[in-house]
């Protein structure tokens, strides 16, 4: 095969993968820039004894490896934000979760106050 014949071979290969590269639009975006490290949470439960939310394990997780971020705001909402001290240092095989509760006081806020979570929320893709 010459040089020309090598190009437009190239060329055929590379349009049929632009093609299958496609994806549709999302309807969901990233998260913005200041966020992007924070701890993806599956599920947050509010209940009258405080806040339940389930994150990643392999097997070690506990709620001391989390830090909890709380702001505020002038309309009385409270931000929170869950972020992972250390890594989960257990070695699993199968995909885990946790459940990790957080009493109001912990938070710093009441069941009456509404709560902003700014962590990413992510569907569990596990067993």
């Amino acid at each position: 095969m010459d040089r020309r014949g090598f190009l437009v071979a190239a060329g055929a290969g590379a349009m049929a993968l632009a093609g299958c590269a496609e994806t549709p639009p999302r309807a969901v975006t990233a998260a913005p820039a200041p966020f992007t490290e924070l701890e993806p949470i599956y599920r947050a439960d509010a209940t009258r004894d405080g806040l339940t939310i389930s994150v990643a394990s392999s097997g070690c997780t506990a709620k001391p490896d989390f830090a909890v971020y709380a702001t505020r705001d002038g309309a009385g909402a409270v931000s929170l934000a869950f972020a992972r001290k250390r890594v989960d240092p257990c070695r699993s095989f199968a995909v885990g979760r946790t459940d990790l509760a957080f009493t109001w006081a912990e938070l710093g806020a009441s069941p009456q106050d509404r709560l902003v979570l700014l962590n990413p929320l992510v569907a569990w893709r596990g067993p």
